[in-house]
């Protein structure tokens, strides 16, 4: 007995000559027989029969075209074989278009399609779901059709049909010459031809996209770049940056989340760099047009790069030129570089100014936080700030240094004196002097003191950098961050500014690894710090000061922070926590493990609907120690 469906040829002995030949049976399950027959049925299709009945060769019937007359427009239609219906709950809509055959291999899951009205208003939409179904009802859940089926090379595309599920995303319509985009509220006519959205005006009206901004990427599906009929043939995507349309989102607060590899940093330099574009400037309250100054903190030193240009050649600079991306290095880029201890800063990779400076003992009067990197208590904390440091000012001055305050906190006599007052607990007064000891690399060094670099520190249209790689001590490096973030932050939201520079300037203050700096913490410092960055992001808009953070955890950073954030660019992350946390659509989600270095998801309500892209393949500036 043989394996079904794959016979083997027999002969059997003919007892008698008029007796029927016995068939071969091929592979495929056809016999012999059934090819004559077909030889014969063919020969019947072309002649016809005589008197006789035997069939005359001599005459044929025209061969029948079996396709529609006339030239096809579009890649489908739509169909109601399951219903055509459009509702207030996404939940209940139901739009299906029947893909035509040659249409077939270019519909990917987030094509964008439209499928005209009547009277000449489009619908927008996004296919959502891609479905195959049989022709005609067959039963093809056997051993015999899948034995021929995995010898086959192919299928018959006329066997099947290729149903798209659609998402309305907009009716687009005519308003005095300007395509404009509303909430779809009508269904579209049964049968309607489906196209591909191939016109830049349309796609970025449906998605809600501004012509003019800050360029990020060009918009993409499945990993593939938008193409279009026009010159450039690709859509490039744009942040708002004009108050005429809403306050500018640089202002509102960007978070660039990816894992390693993702190419964050390469995606966050050309970022910034339009930023520092010249024509970038921002209107102050006195009238002034200004460009903004960037602050970015760099633990891992790549950023005072953006000096020097980028390796690329004249053709591709010309592209950026006729798209308007600003490109190349930015001259007025300087290193701030911390002086700690003894830590030196190389910086071969480079060709940028650098300035080195200190954090001055005098800042802990406003921040005392600074000096609680231990972890103090909520009593502790309040010792600190409500005792020890107002003596300490008043008895050695608002510039003693902290050498002088831990010599202050050494004396038995105050010790005593404050427990016995009732003012501080001689425990309390112990484990403060314990938690604040071990900065004595961090302040006072022997260089300047930022506070009198700050109009070299913050200028329009510099790139101050700020490197913490040379510094092995992760208590130091928060200290220097916090430091000069909480500046900042405190002159950007005083009504009575210390330094009139940073109150004047629209500033831009990055910062990379920002999950070690802003994460959601129980101890007191941490929580100064949260509030700290959540007020600054509540009034980043009316202020003009911007966040601009990179992280690899985005699911450690506080919500309080999270939940200002108005833009979120999302590269390769792995991390099932890491992806929940960053609060994109469920349908972009299952997209971002599988993304390739440079493909991103931006999430950004008040600037587009949600789109993917595809970021420059070439840093505008230099990138990388090689």
């Amino acid at each position: 007995m043989t394996d079904l469906g794959d016979f083997e040829n027999y002969s059997d002995e003919v007892d008698d000559p008029g007796d029927e030949p016995v068939a071969e049976v091929d592979d495929a399950g056809a016999s012999a027989v059934d090819s004559a027959d077909a030889d014969v049925e063919s020969a019947g299709a072309t002649g016809h029969s005589g008197a006789d009945g035997r069939d005359e060769p001599s005459a044929r019937f025209e061969p029948a075209d079996v396709d529609p007359a006339g030239r096809e427009e579009g890649v489908g239609t739509l169909c109601v074989s399951r219903g055509l219906r459009v509702a207030e709950d996404g939940d209940d809509t139901t739009l299906q278009a029947y893909v035509t055959r040659e249409n077939r291999p270019a519909v990917r899951l987030g094509s964008y399609l439209i499928a005209p009205y009547p009277d000449g208003e489009l619908l927008f939409c996004r296919v959502t779901e891609l479905e195959y179904g049989q022709q005609f009802h067959a039963d093809d859940a056997t051993e015999i059709h899948a034995r021929r089926a995995m010898r086959s090379d192919d299928f018959d595309e006329a066997d099947y049909r290729l149903l798209a599920g659609l998402e309305p995303v907009a009716v687009l319509y005519d308003d005095g010459g300007d395509l404009k985009r509303r909430m779809t509220d009508r269904v579209p006519k049964p049968e309607t031809t489906l196209s591909r959205a191939s016109d830049p005006t349309q796609i970025k009206t449906g998605l809600k996209m501004p012509e003019d901004g800050v360029f990020l990427g060009h918009l993409s599906v499945g990993g593939e770049k938008v193409r279009t009929a026009a010159t450039p043939p690709t859509i490039d995507y744009r942040l708002n940056d004009d108050y005429e349309n809403g306050d500018p989102l640089v202002f509102r607060h960007t978070l660039v989340a990816g894992g390693t590899g993702s190419g964050k940093t390469h995606a966050a330099k050309n970022m910034l760099r339009q930023f520092l574009a010249e024509e970038r400037r921002y209107p102050m309250g006195d009238g002034r047009t200004v460009n903004p100054a960037v602050v970015q903190f760099d633990p891992q030193d790549e950023y005072a790069q953006m000096h020097d240009d980028g390796e690329y050649d004249a053709d591709f600079a010309r592209k950026l030129d006729r798209e308007g991306i600003a490109h190349g290095g930015h001259d007025d880029t300087v290193a701030f570089v911390p002086k700690v201890g003894s830590a030196t800063y190389a910086a071969d990779h480079h060709r940028a100014e650098q300035i080195e400076f200190t954090i001055p003992f005098s800042m802990v009067h406003d921040d005392p936080w600074l000096v609680a990197g231990s972890g103090l208590n909520d009593n502790q904390y309040g010792a600190l700030v409500r005792v020890l440091l107002p003596r300490f000012e008043r008895q050695y001055g608002a510039e003693a240094t902290y050498d002088e305050f831990v010599e202050f906190l050494s004396d038995p006599a105050l010790r005593e004196e404050l427990d016995e007052q009732g003012a501080v607990h001689e425990a309390t007064f112990d484990a403060v002097g314990r938690r604040v000891r071990g900065f004595s690399h961090v302040f006072d060094q022997d260089a300047r003191p930022i506070t009198d670099l700050v109009s070299d520190f913050v200028k329009p249209g510099r790139l101050s950098v700020v490197p913490t790689y040379h510094v092995s001590d992760s208590r130091a490096t928060e200290a220097v961050v916090l430091a000069l973030s909480s500046l900042l932050i405190d002159q950007k939201l005083s009504n009575d500014p210390t330094y009139e520079r940073i109150a004047e300037t629209p500033l831009l203050l990055g910062m990379d690894e920002a999950h070690n700096f802003l994460t959601d913490a129980e101890s007191v410092q941490a929580r100064k710090v949260i509030t700290k960055f959540t007020e600054a992001a509540k009034q980043g808009r009316k202020e003009r000061l911007g966040l601009f953070l990179v992280t690899q955890d985005p699911q450690d950073i506080d919500d309080a922070v999270f939940k200002q954030i108005n833009t979120t660019i999302v590269l390769n992350l792995g991390d099932e926590d890491a992806i929940k946390s960053v609060n994109i659509p469920r349908s972009l989600e299952s997209k971002v493990p599988y993304m390739e270095q440079g493909q991103m998801v931006v999430y950004s309500p008040d600037n587009s609907e949600p789109v993917e892209l595809i970021g420059l393949s070439k840093c505008l500036t230099r990138h990388g120690r090689g």
